[in-house]
């Protein structure tokens, strides 16, 4: 009986899943990706990412150490780190330049400024960013599949974009195609992106704005919209690094508006620049302005606009 009234700090409201739960989610979604990525450009693709997930649970857990820290491995958000930064490589990338980026992602974006939840942008997204304007030619140098199934002759397809149609709308979906392990197969993208909405770890309204907005700015630029959405990373960023809990809105209206600025910056820079890509930068620019968008689109807190109200009507 003495502890039927506990008096506690808010939040009063739980929830069973944990940051360890929701991670081993995310880990599930893009199994099918990974066993699509080995299908099509052999073994490599399989090593490659245990060298990254390795190397990036080995970074956190020595960071940590050094600096005293209590050491979050056991949260899987290395290994989810690891697995997406694994995505966006080649399957020909050399060992050592992913084990850098491994630790890009992990020390220098993650835990220098302050380990998970203080992070300003998606750590998998900038180490790729940095090993492309690092290590360029070895980056672009994209395998061809292993499968030898109805392969498209190109290094990847938004490189030729102009010349796809109809018929090759099935090749894009099962990624038979050269380009990095995320970027193939978008079919075992979406299979785990609908995943992850229909288990509650993401919610909808970030990749579906951001699709549709690329699909209808394609469509006003005269460009195959479906080919423009199998395409490239869009898939995988979509569903996998534009719905990162830290790095984007926290509010319904702030989704909508980072989904339709990173839809209008990825075909900027497809259209009218001279990348053939354009996610990675257009994640990492709305990363930057995820801060202004969530004090913009913040809900006043309850009953503060009432007195507010009230209060201009009484100086009145």
């Amino acid at each position: 009986m003495a502890n039927k009234l506990i008096v506690t700090a808010a939040p009063h409201i739980t929830s069973p899943d944990s940051t360890q739960k929701i991670m081993q989610r995310v880990c599930i979604a893009l199994v099918p990706t990974l066993i699509a990525s080995v299908f099509i450009f052999g073994i490599n693709s399989l090593i490659l990412t245990a060298v990254t997930v390795a190397a990036c649970v080995f970074f956190e857990w020595a960071y940590c150490k050094l600096m005293g820290r209590e050491i979050p491995v056991a949260d899987f958000s290395a290994v989810v780190t690891g697995m997406l930064l694994a995505f966006n490589l080649p399957a020909t990338l050399p060992w050592w330049m992913a084990i850098v980026g491994a630790f890009i992602a992990i020390v220098i974006v993650k835990q220098l400024f302050g380990g998970l939840g203080y992070n300003f942008a998606n750590p998998a997204i900038v180490a790729r960013i940095a090993l492309a304007v690092g290590f360029a030619s070895r980056m672009a140098n994209y395998p061809k599949p292993a499968n030898g199934i109805d392969a498209l002759a190109s290094a990847t397809p938004l490189a030729v974009s102009g010349q796809l149609g109809a018929g090759q709308y099935v090749t894009l979906l099962l990624g038979n195609h050269g380009g990095v392990l995320g970027e193939t197969c978008a079919i075992t993208i979406l299979l785990g992106g609908i995943y992850l909405i229909v288990t509650k770890v993401i919610s909808p309204m970030i990749p579906v704005t951001y699709l549709a907005t690329v699909a209808v700015l394609s469509l006003l630029a005269g460009k195959d919209p479906i080919v423009q959405l199998l395409s490239g990373g869009l898939m995988l960023g979509a569903f996998f690094m534009a719905t990162d809990y830290v790095t984007s809105p926290t509010t319904d209206k702030g989704k909508l508006i980072f989904g339709i600025g990173l839809g209008v910056i990825t075909c900027a820079i497809r259209f009218l620049g001279t990348m053939n890509e354009g996610v990675s930068f257009a994640i990492l620019l709305m990363n930057l302005l995820v801060p202004y968008i969530d004090v913009l689109t913040r809900q006043d807190k309850l009953g503060i606009a009432k007195a507010k109200k009230e209060k201009e009507a009484a100086a009145k």
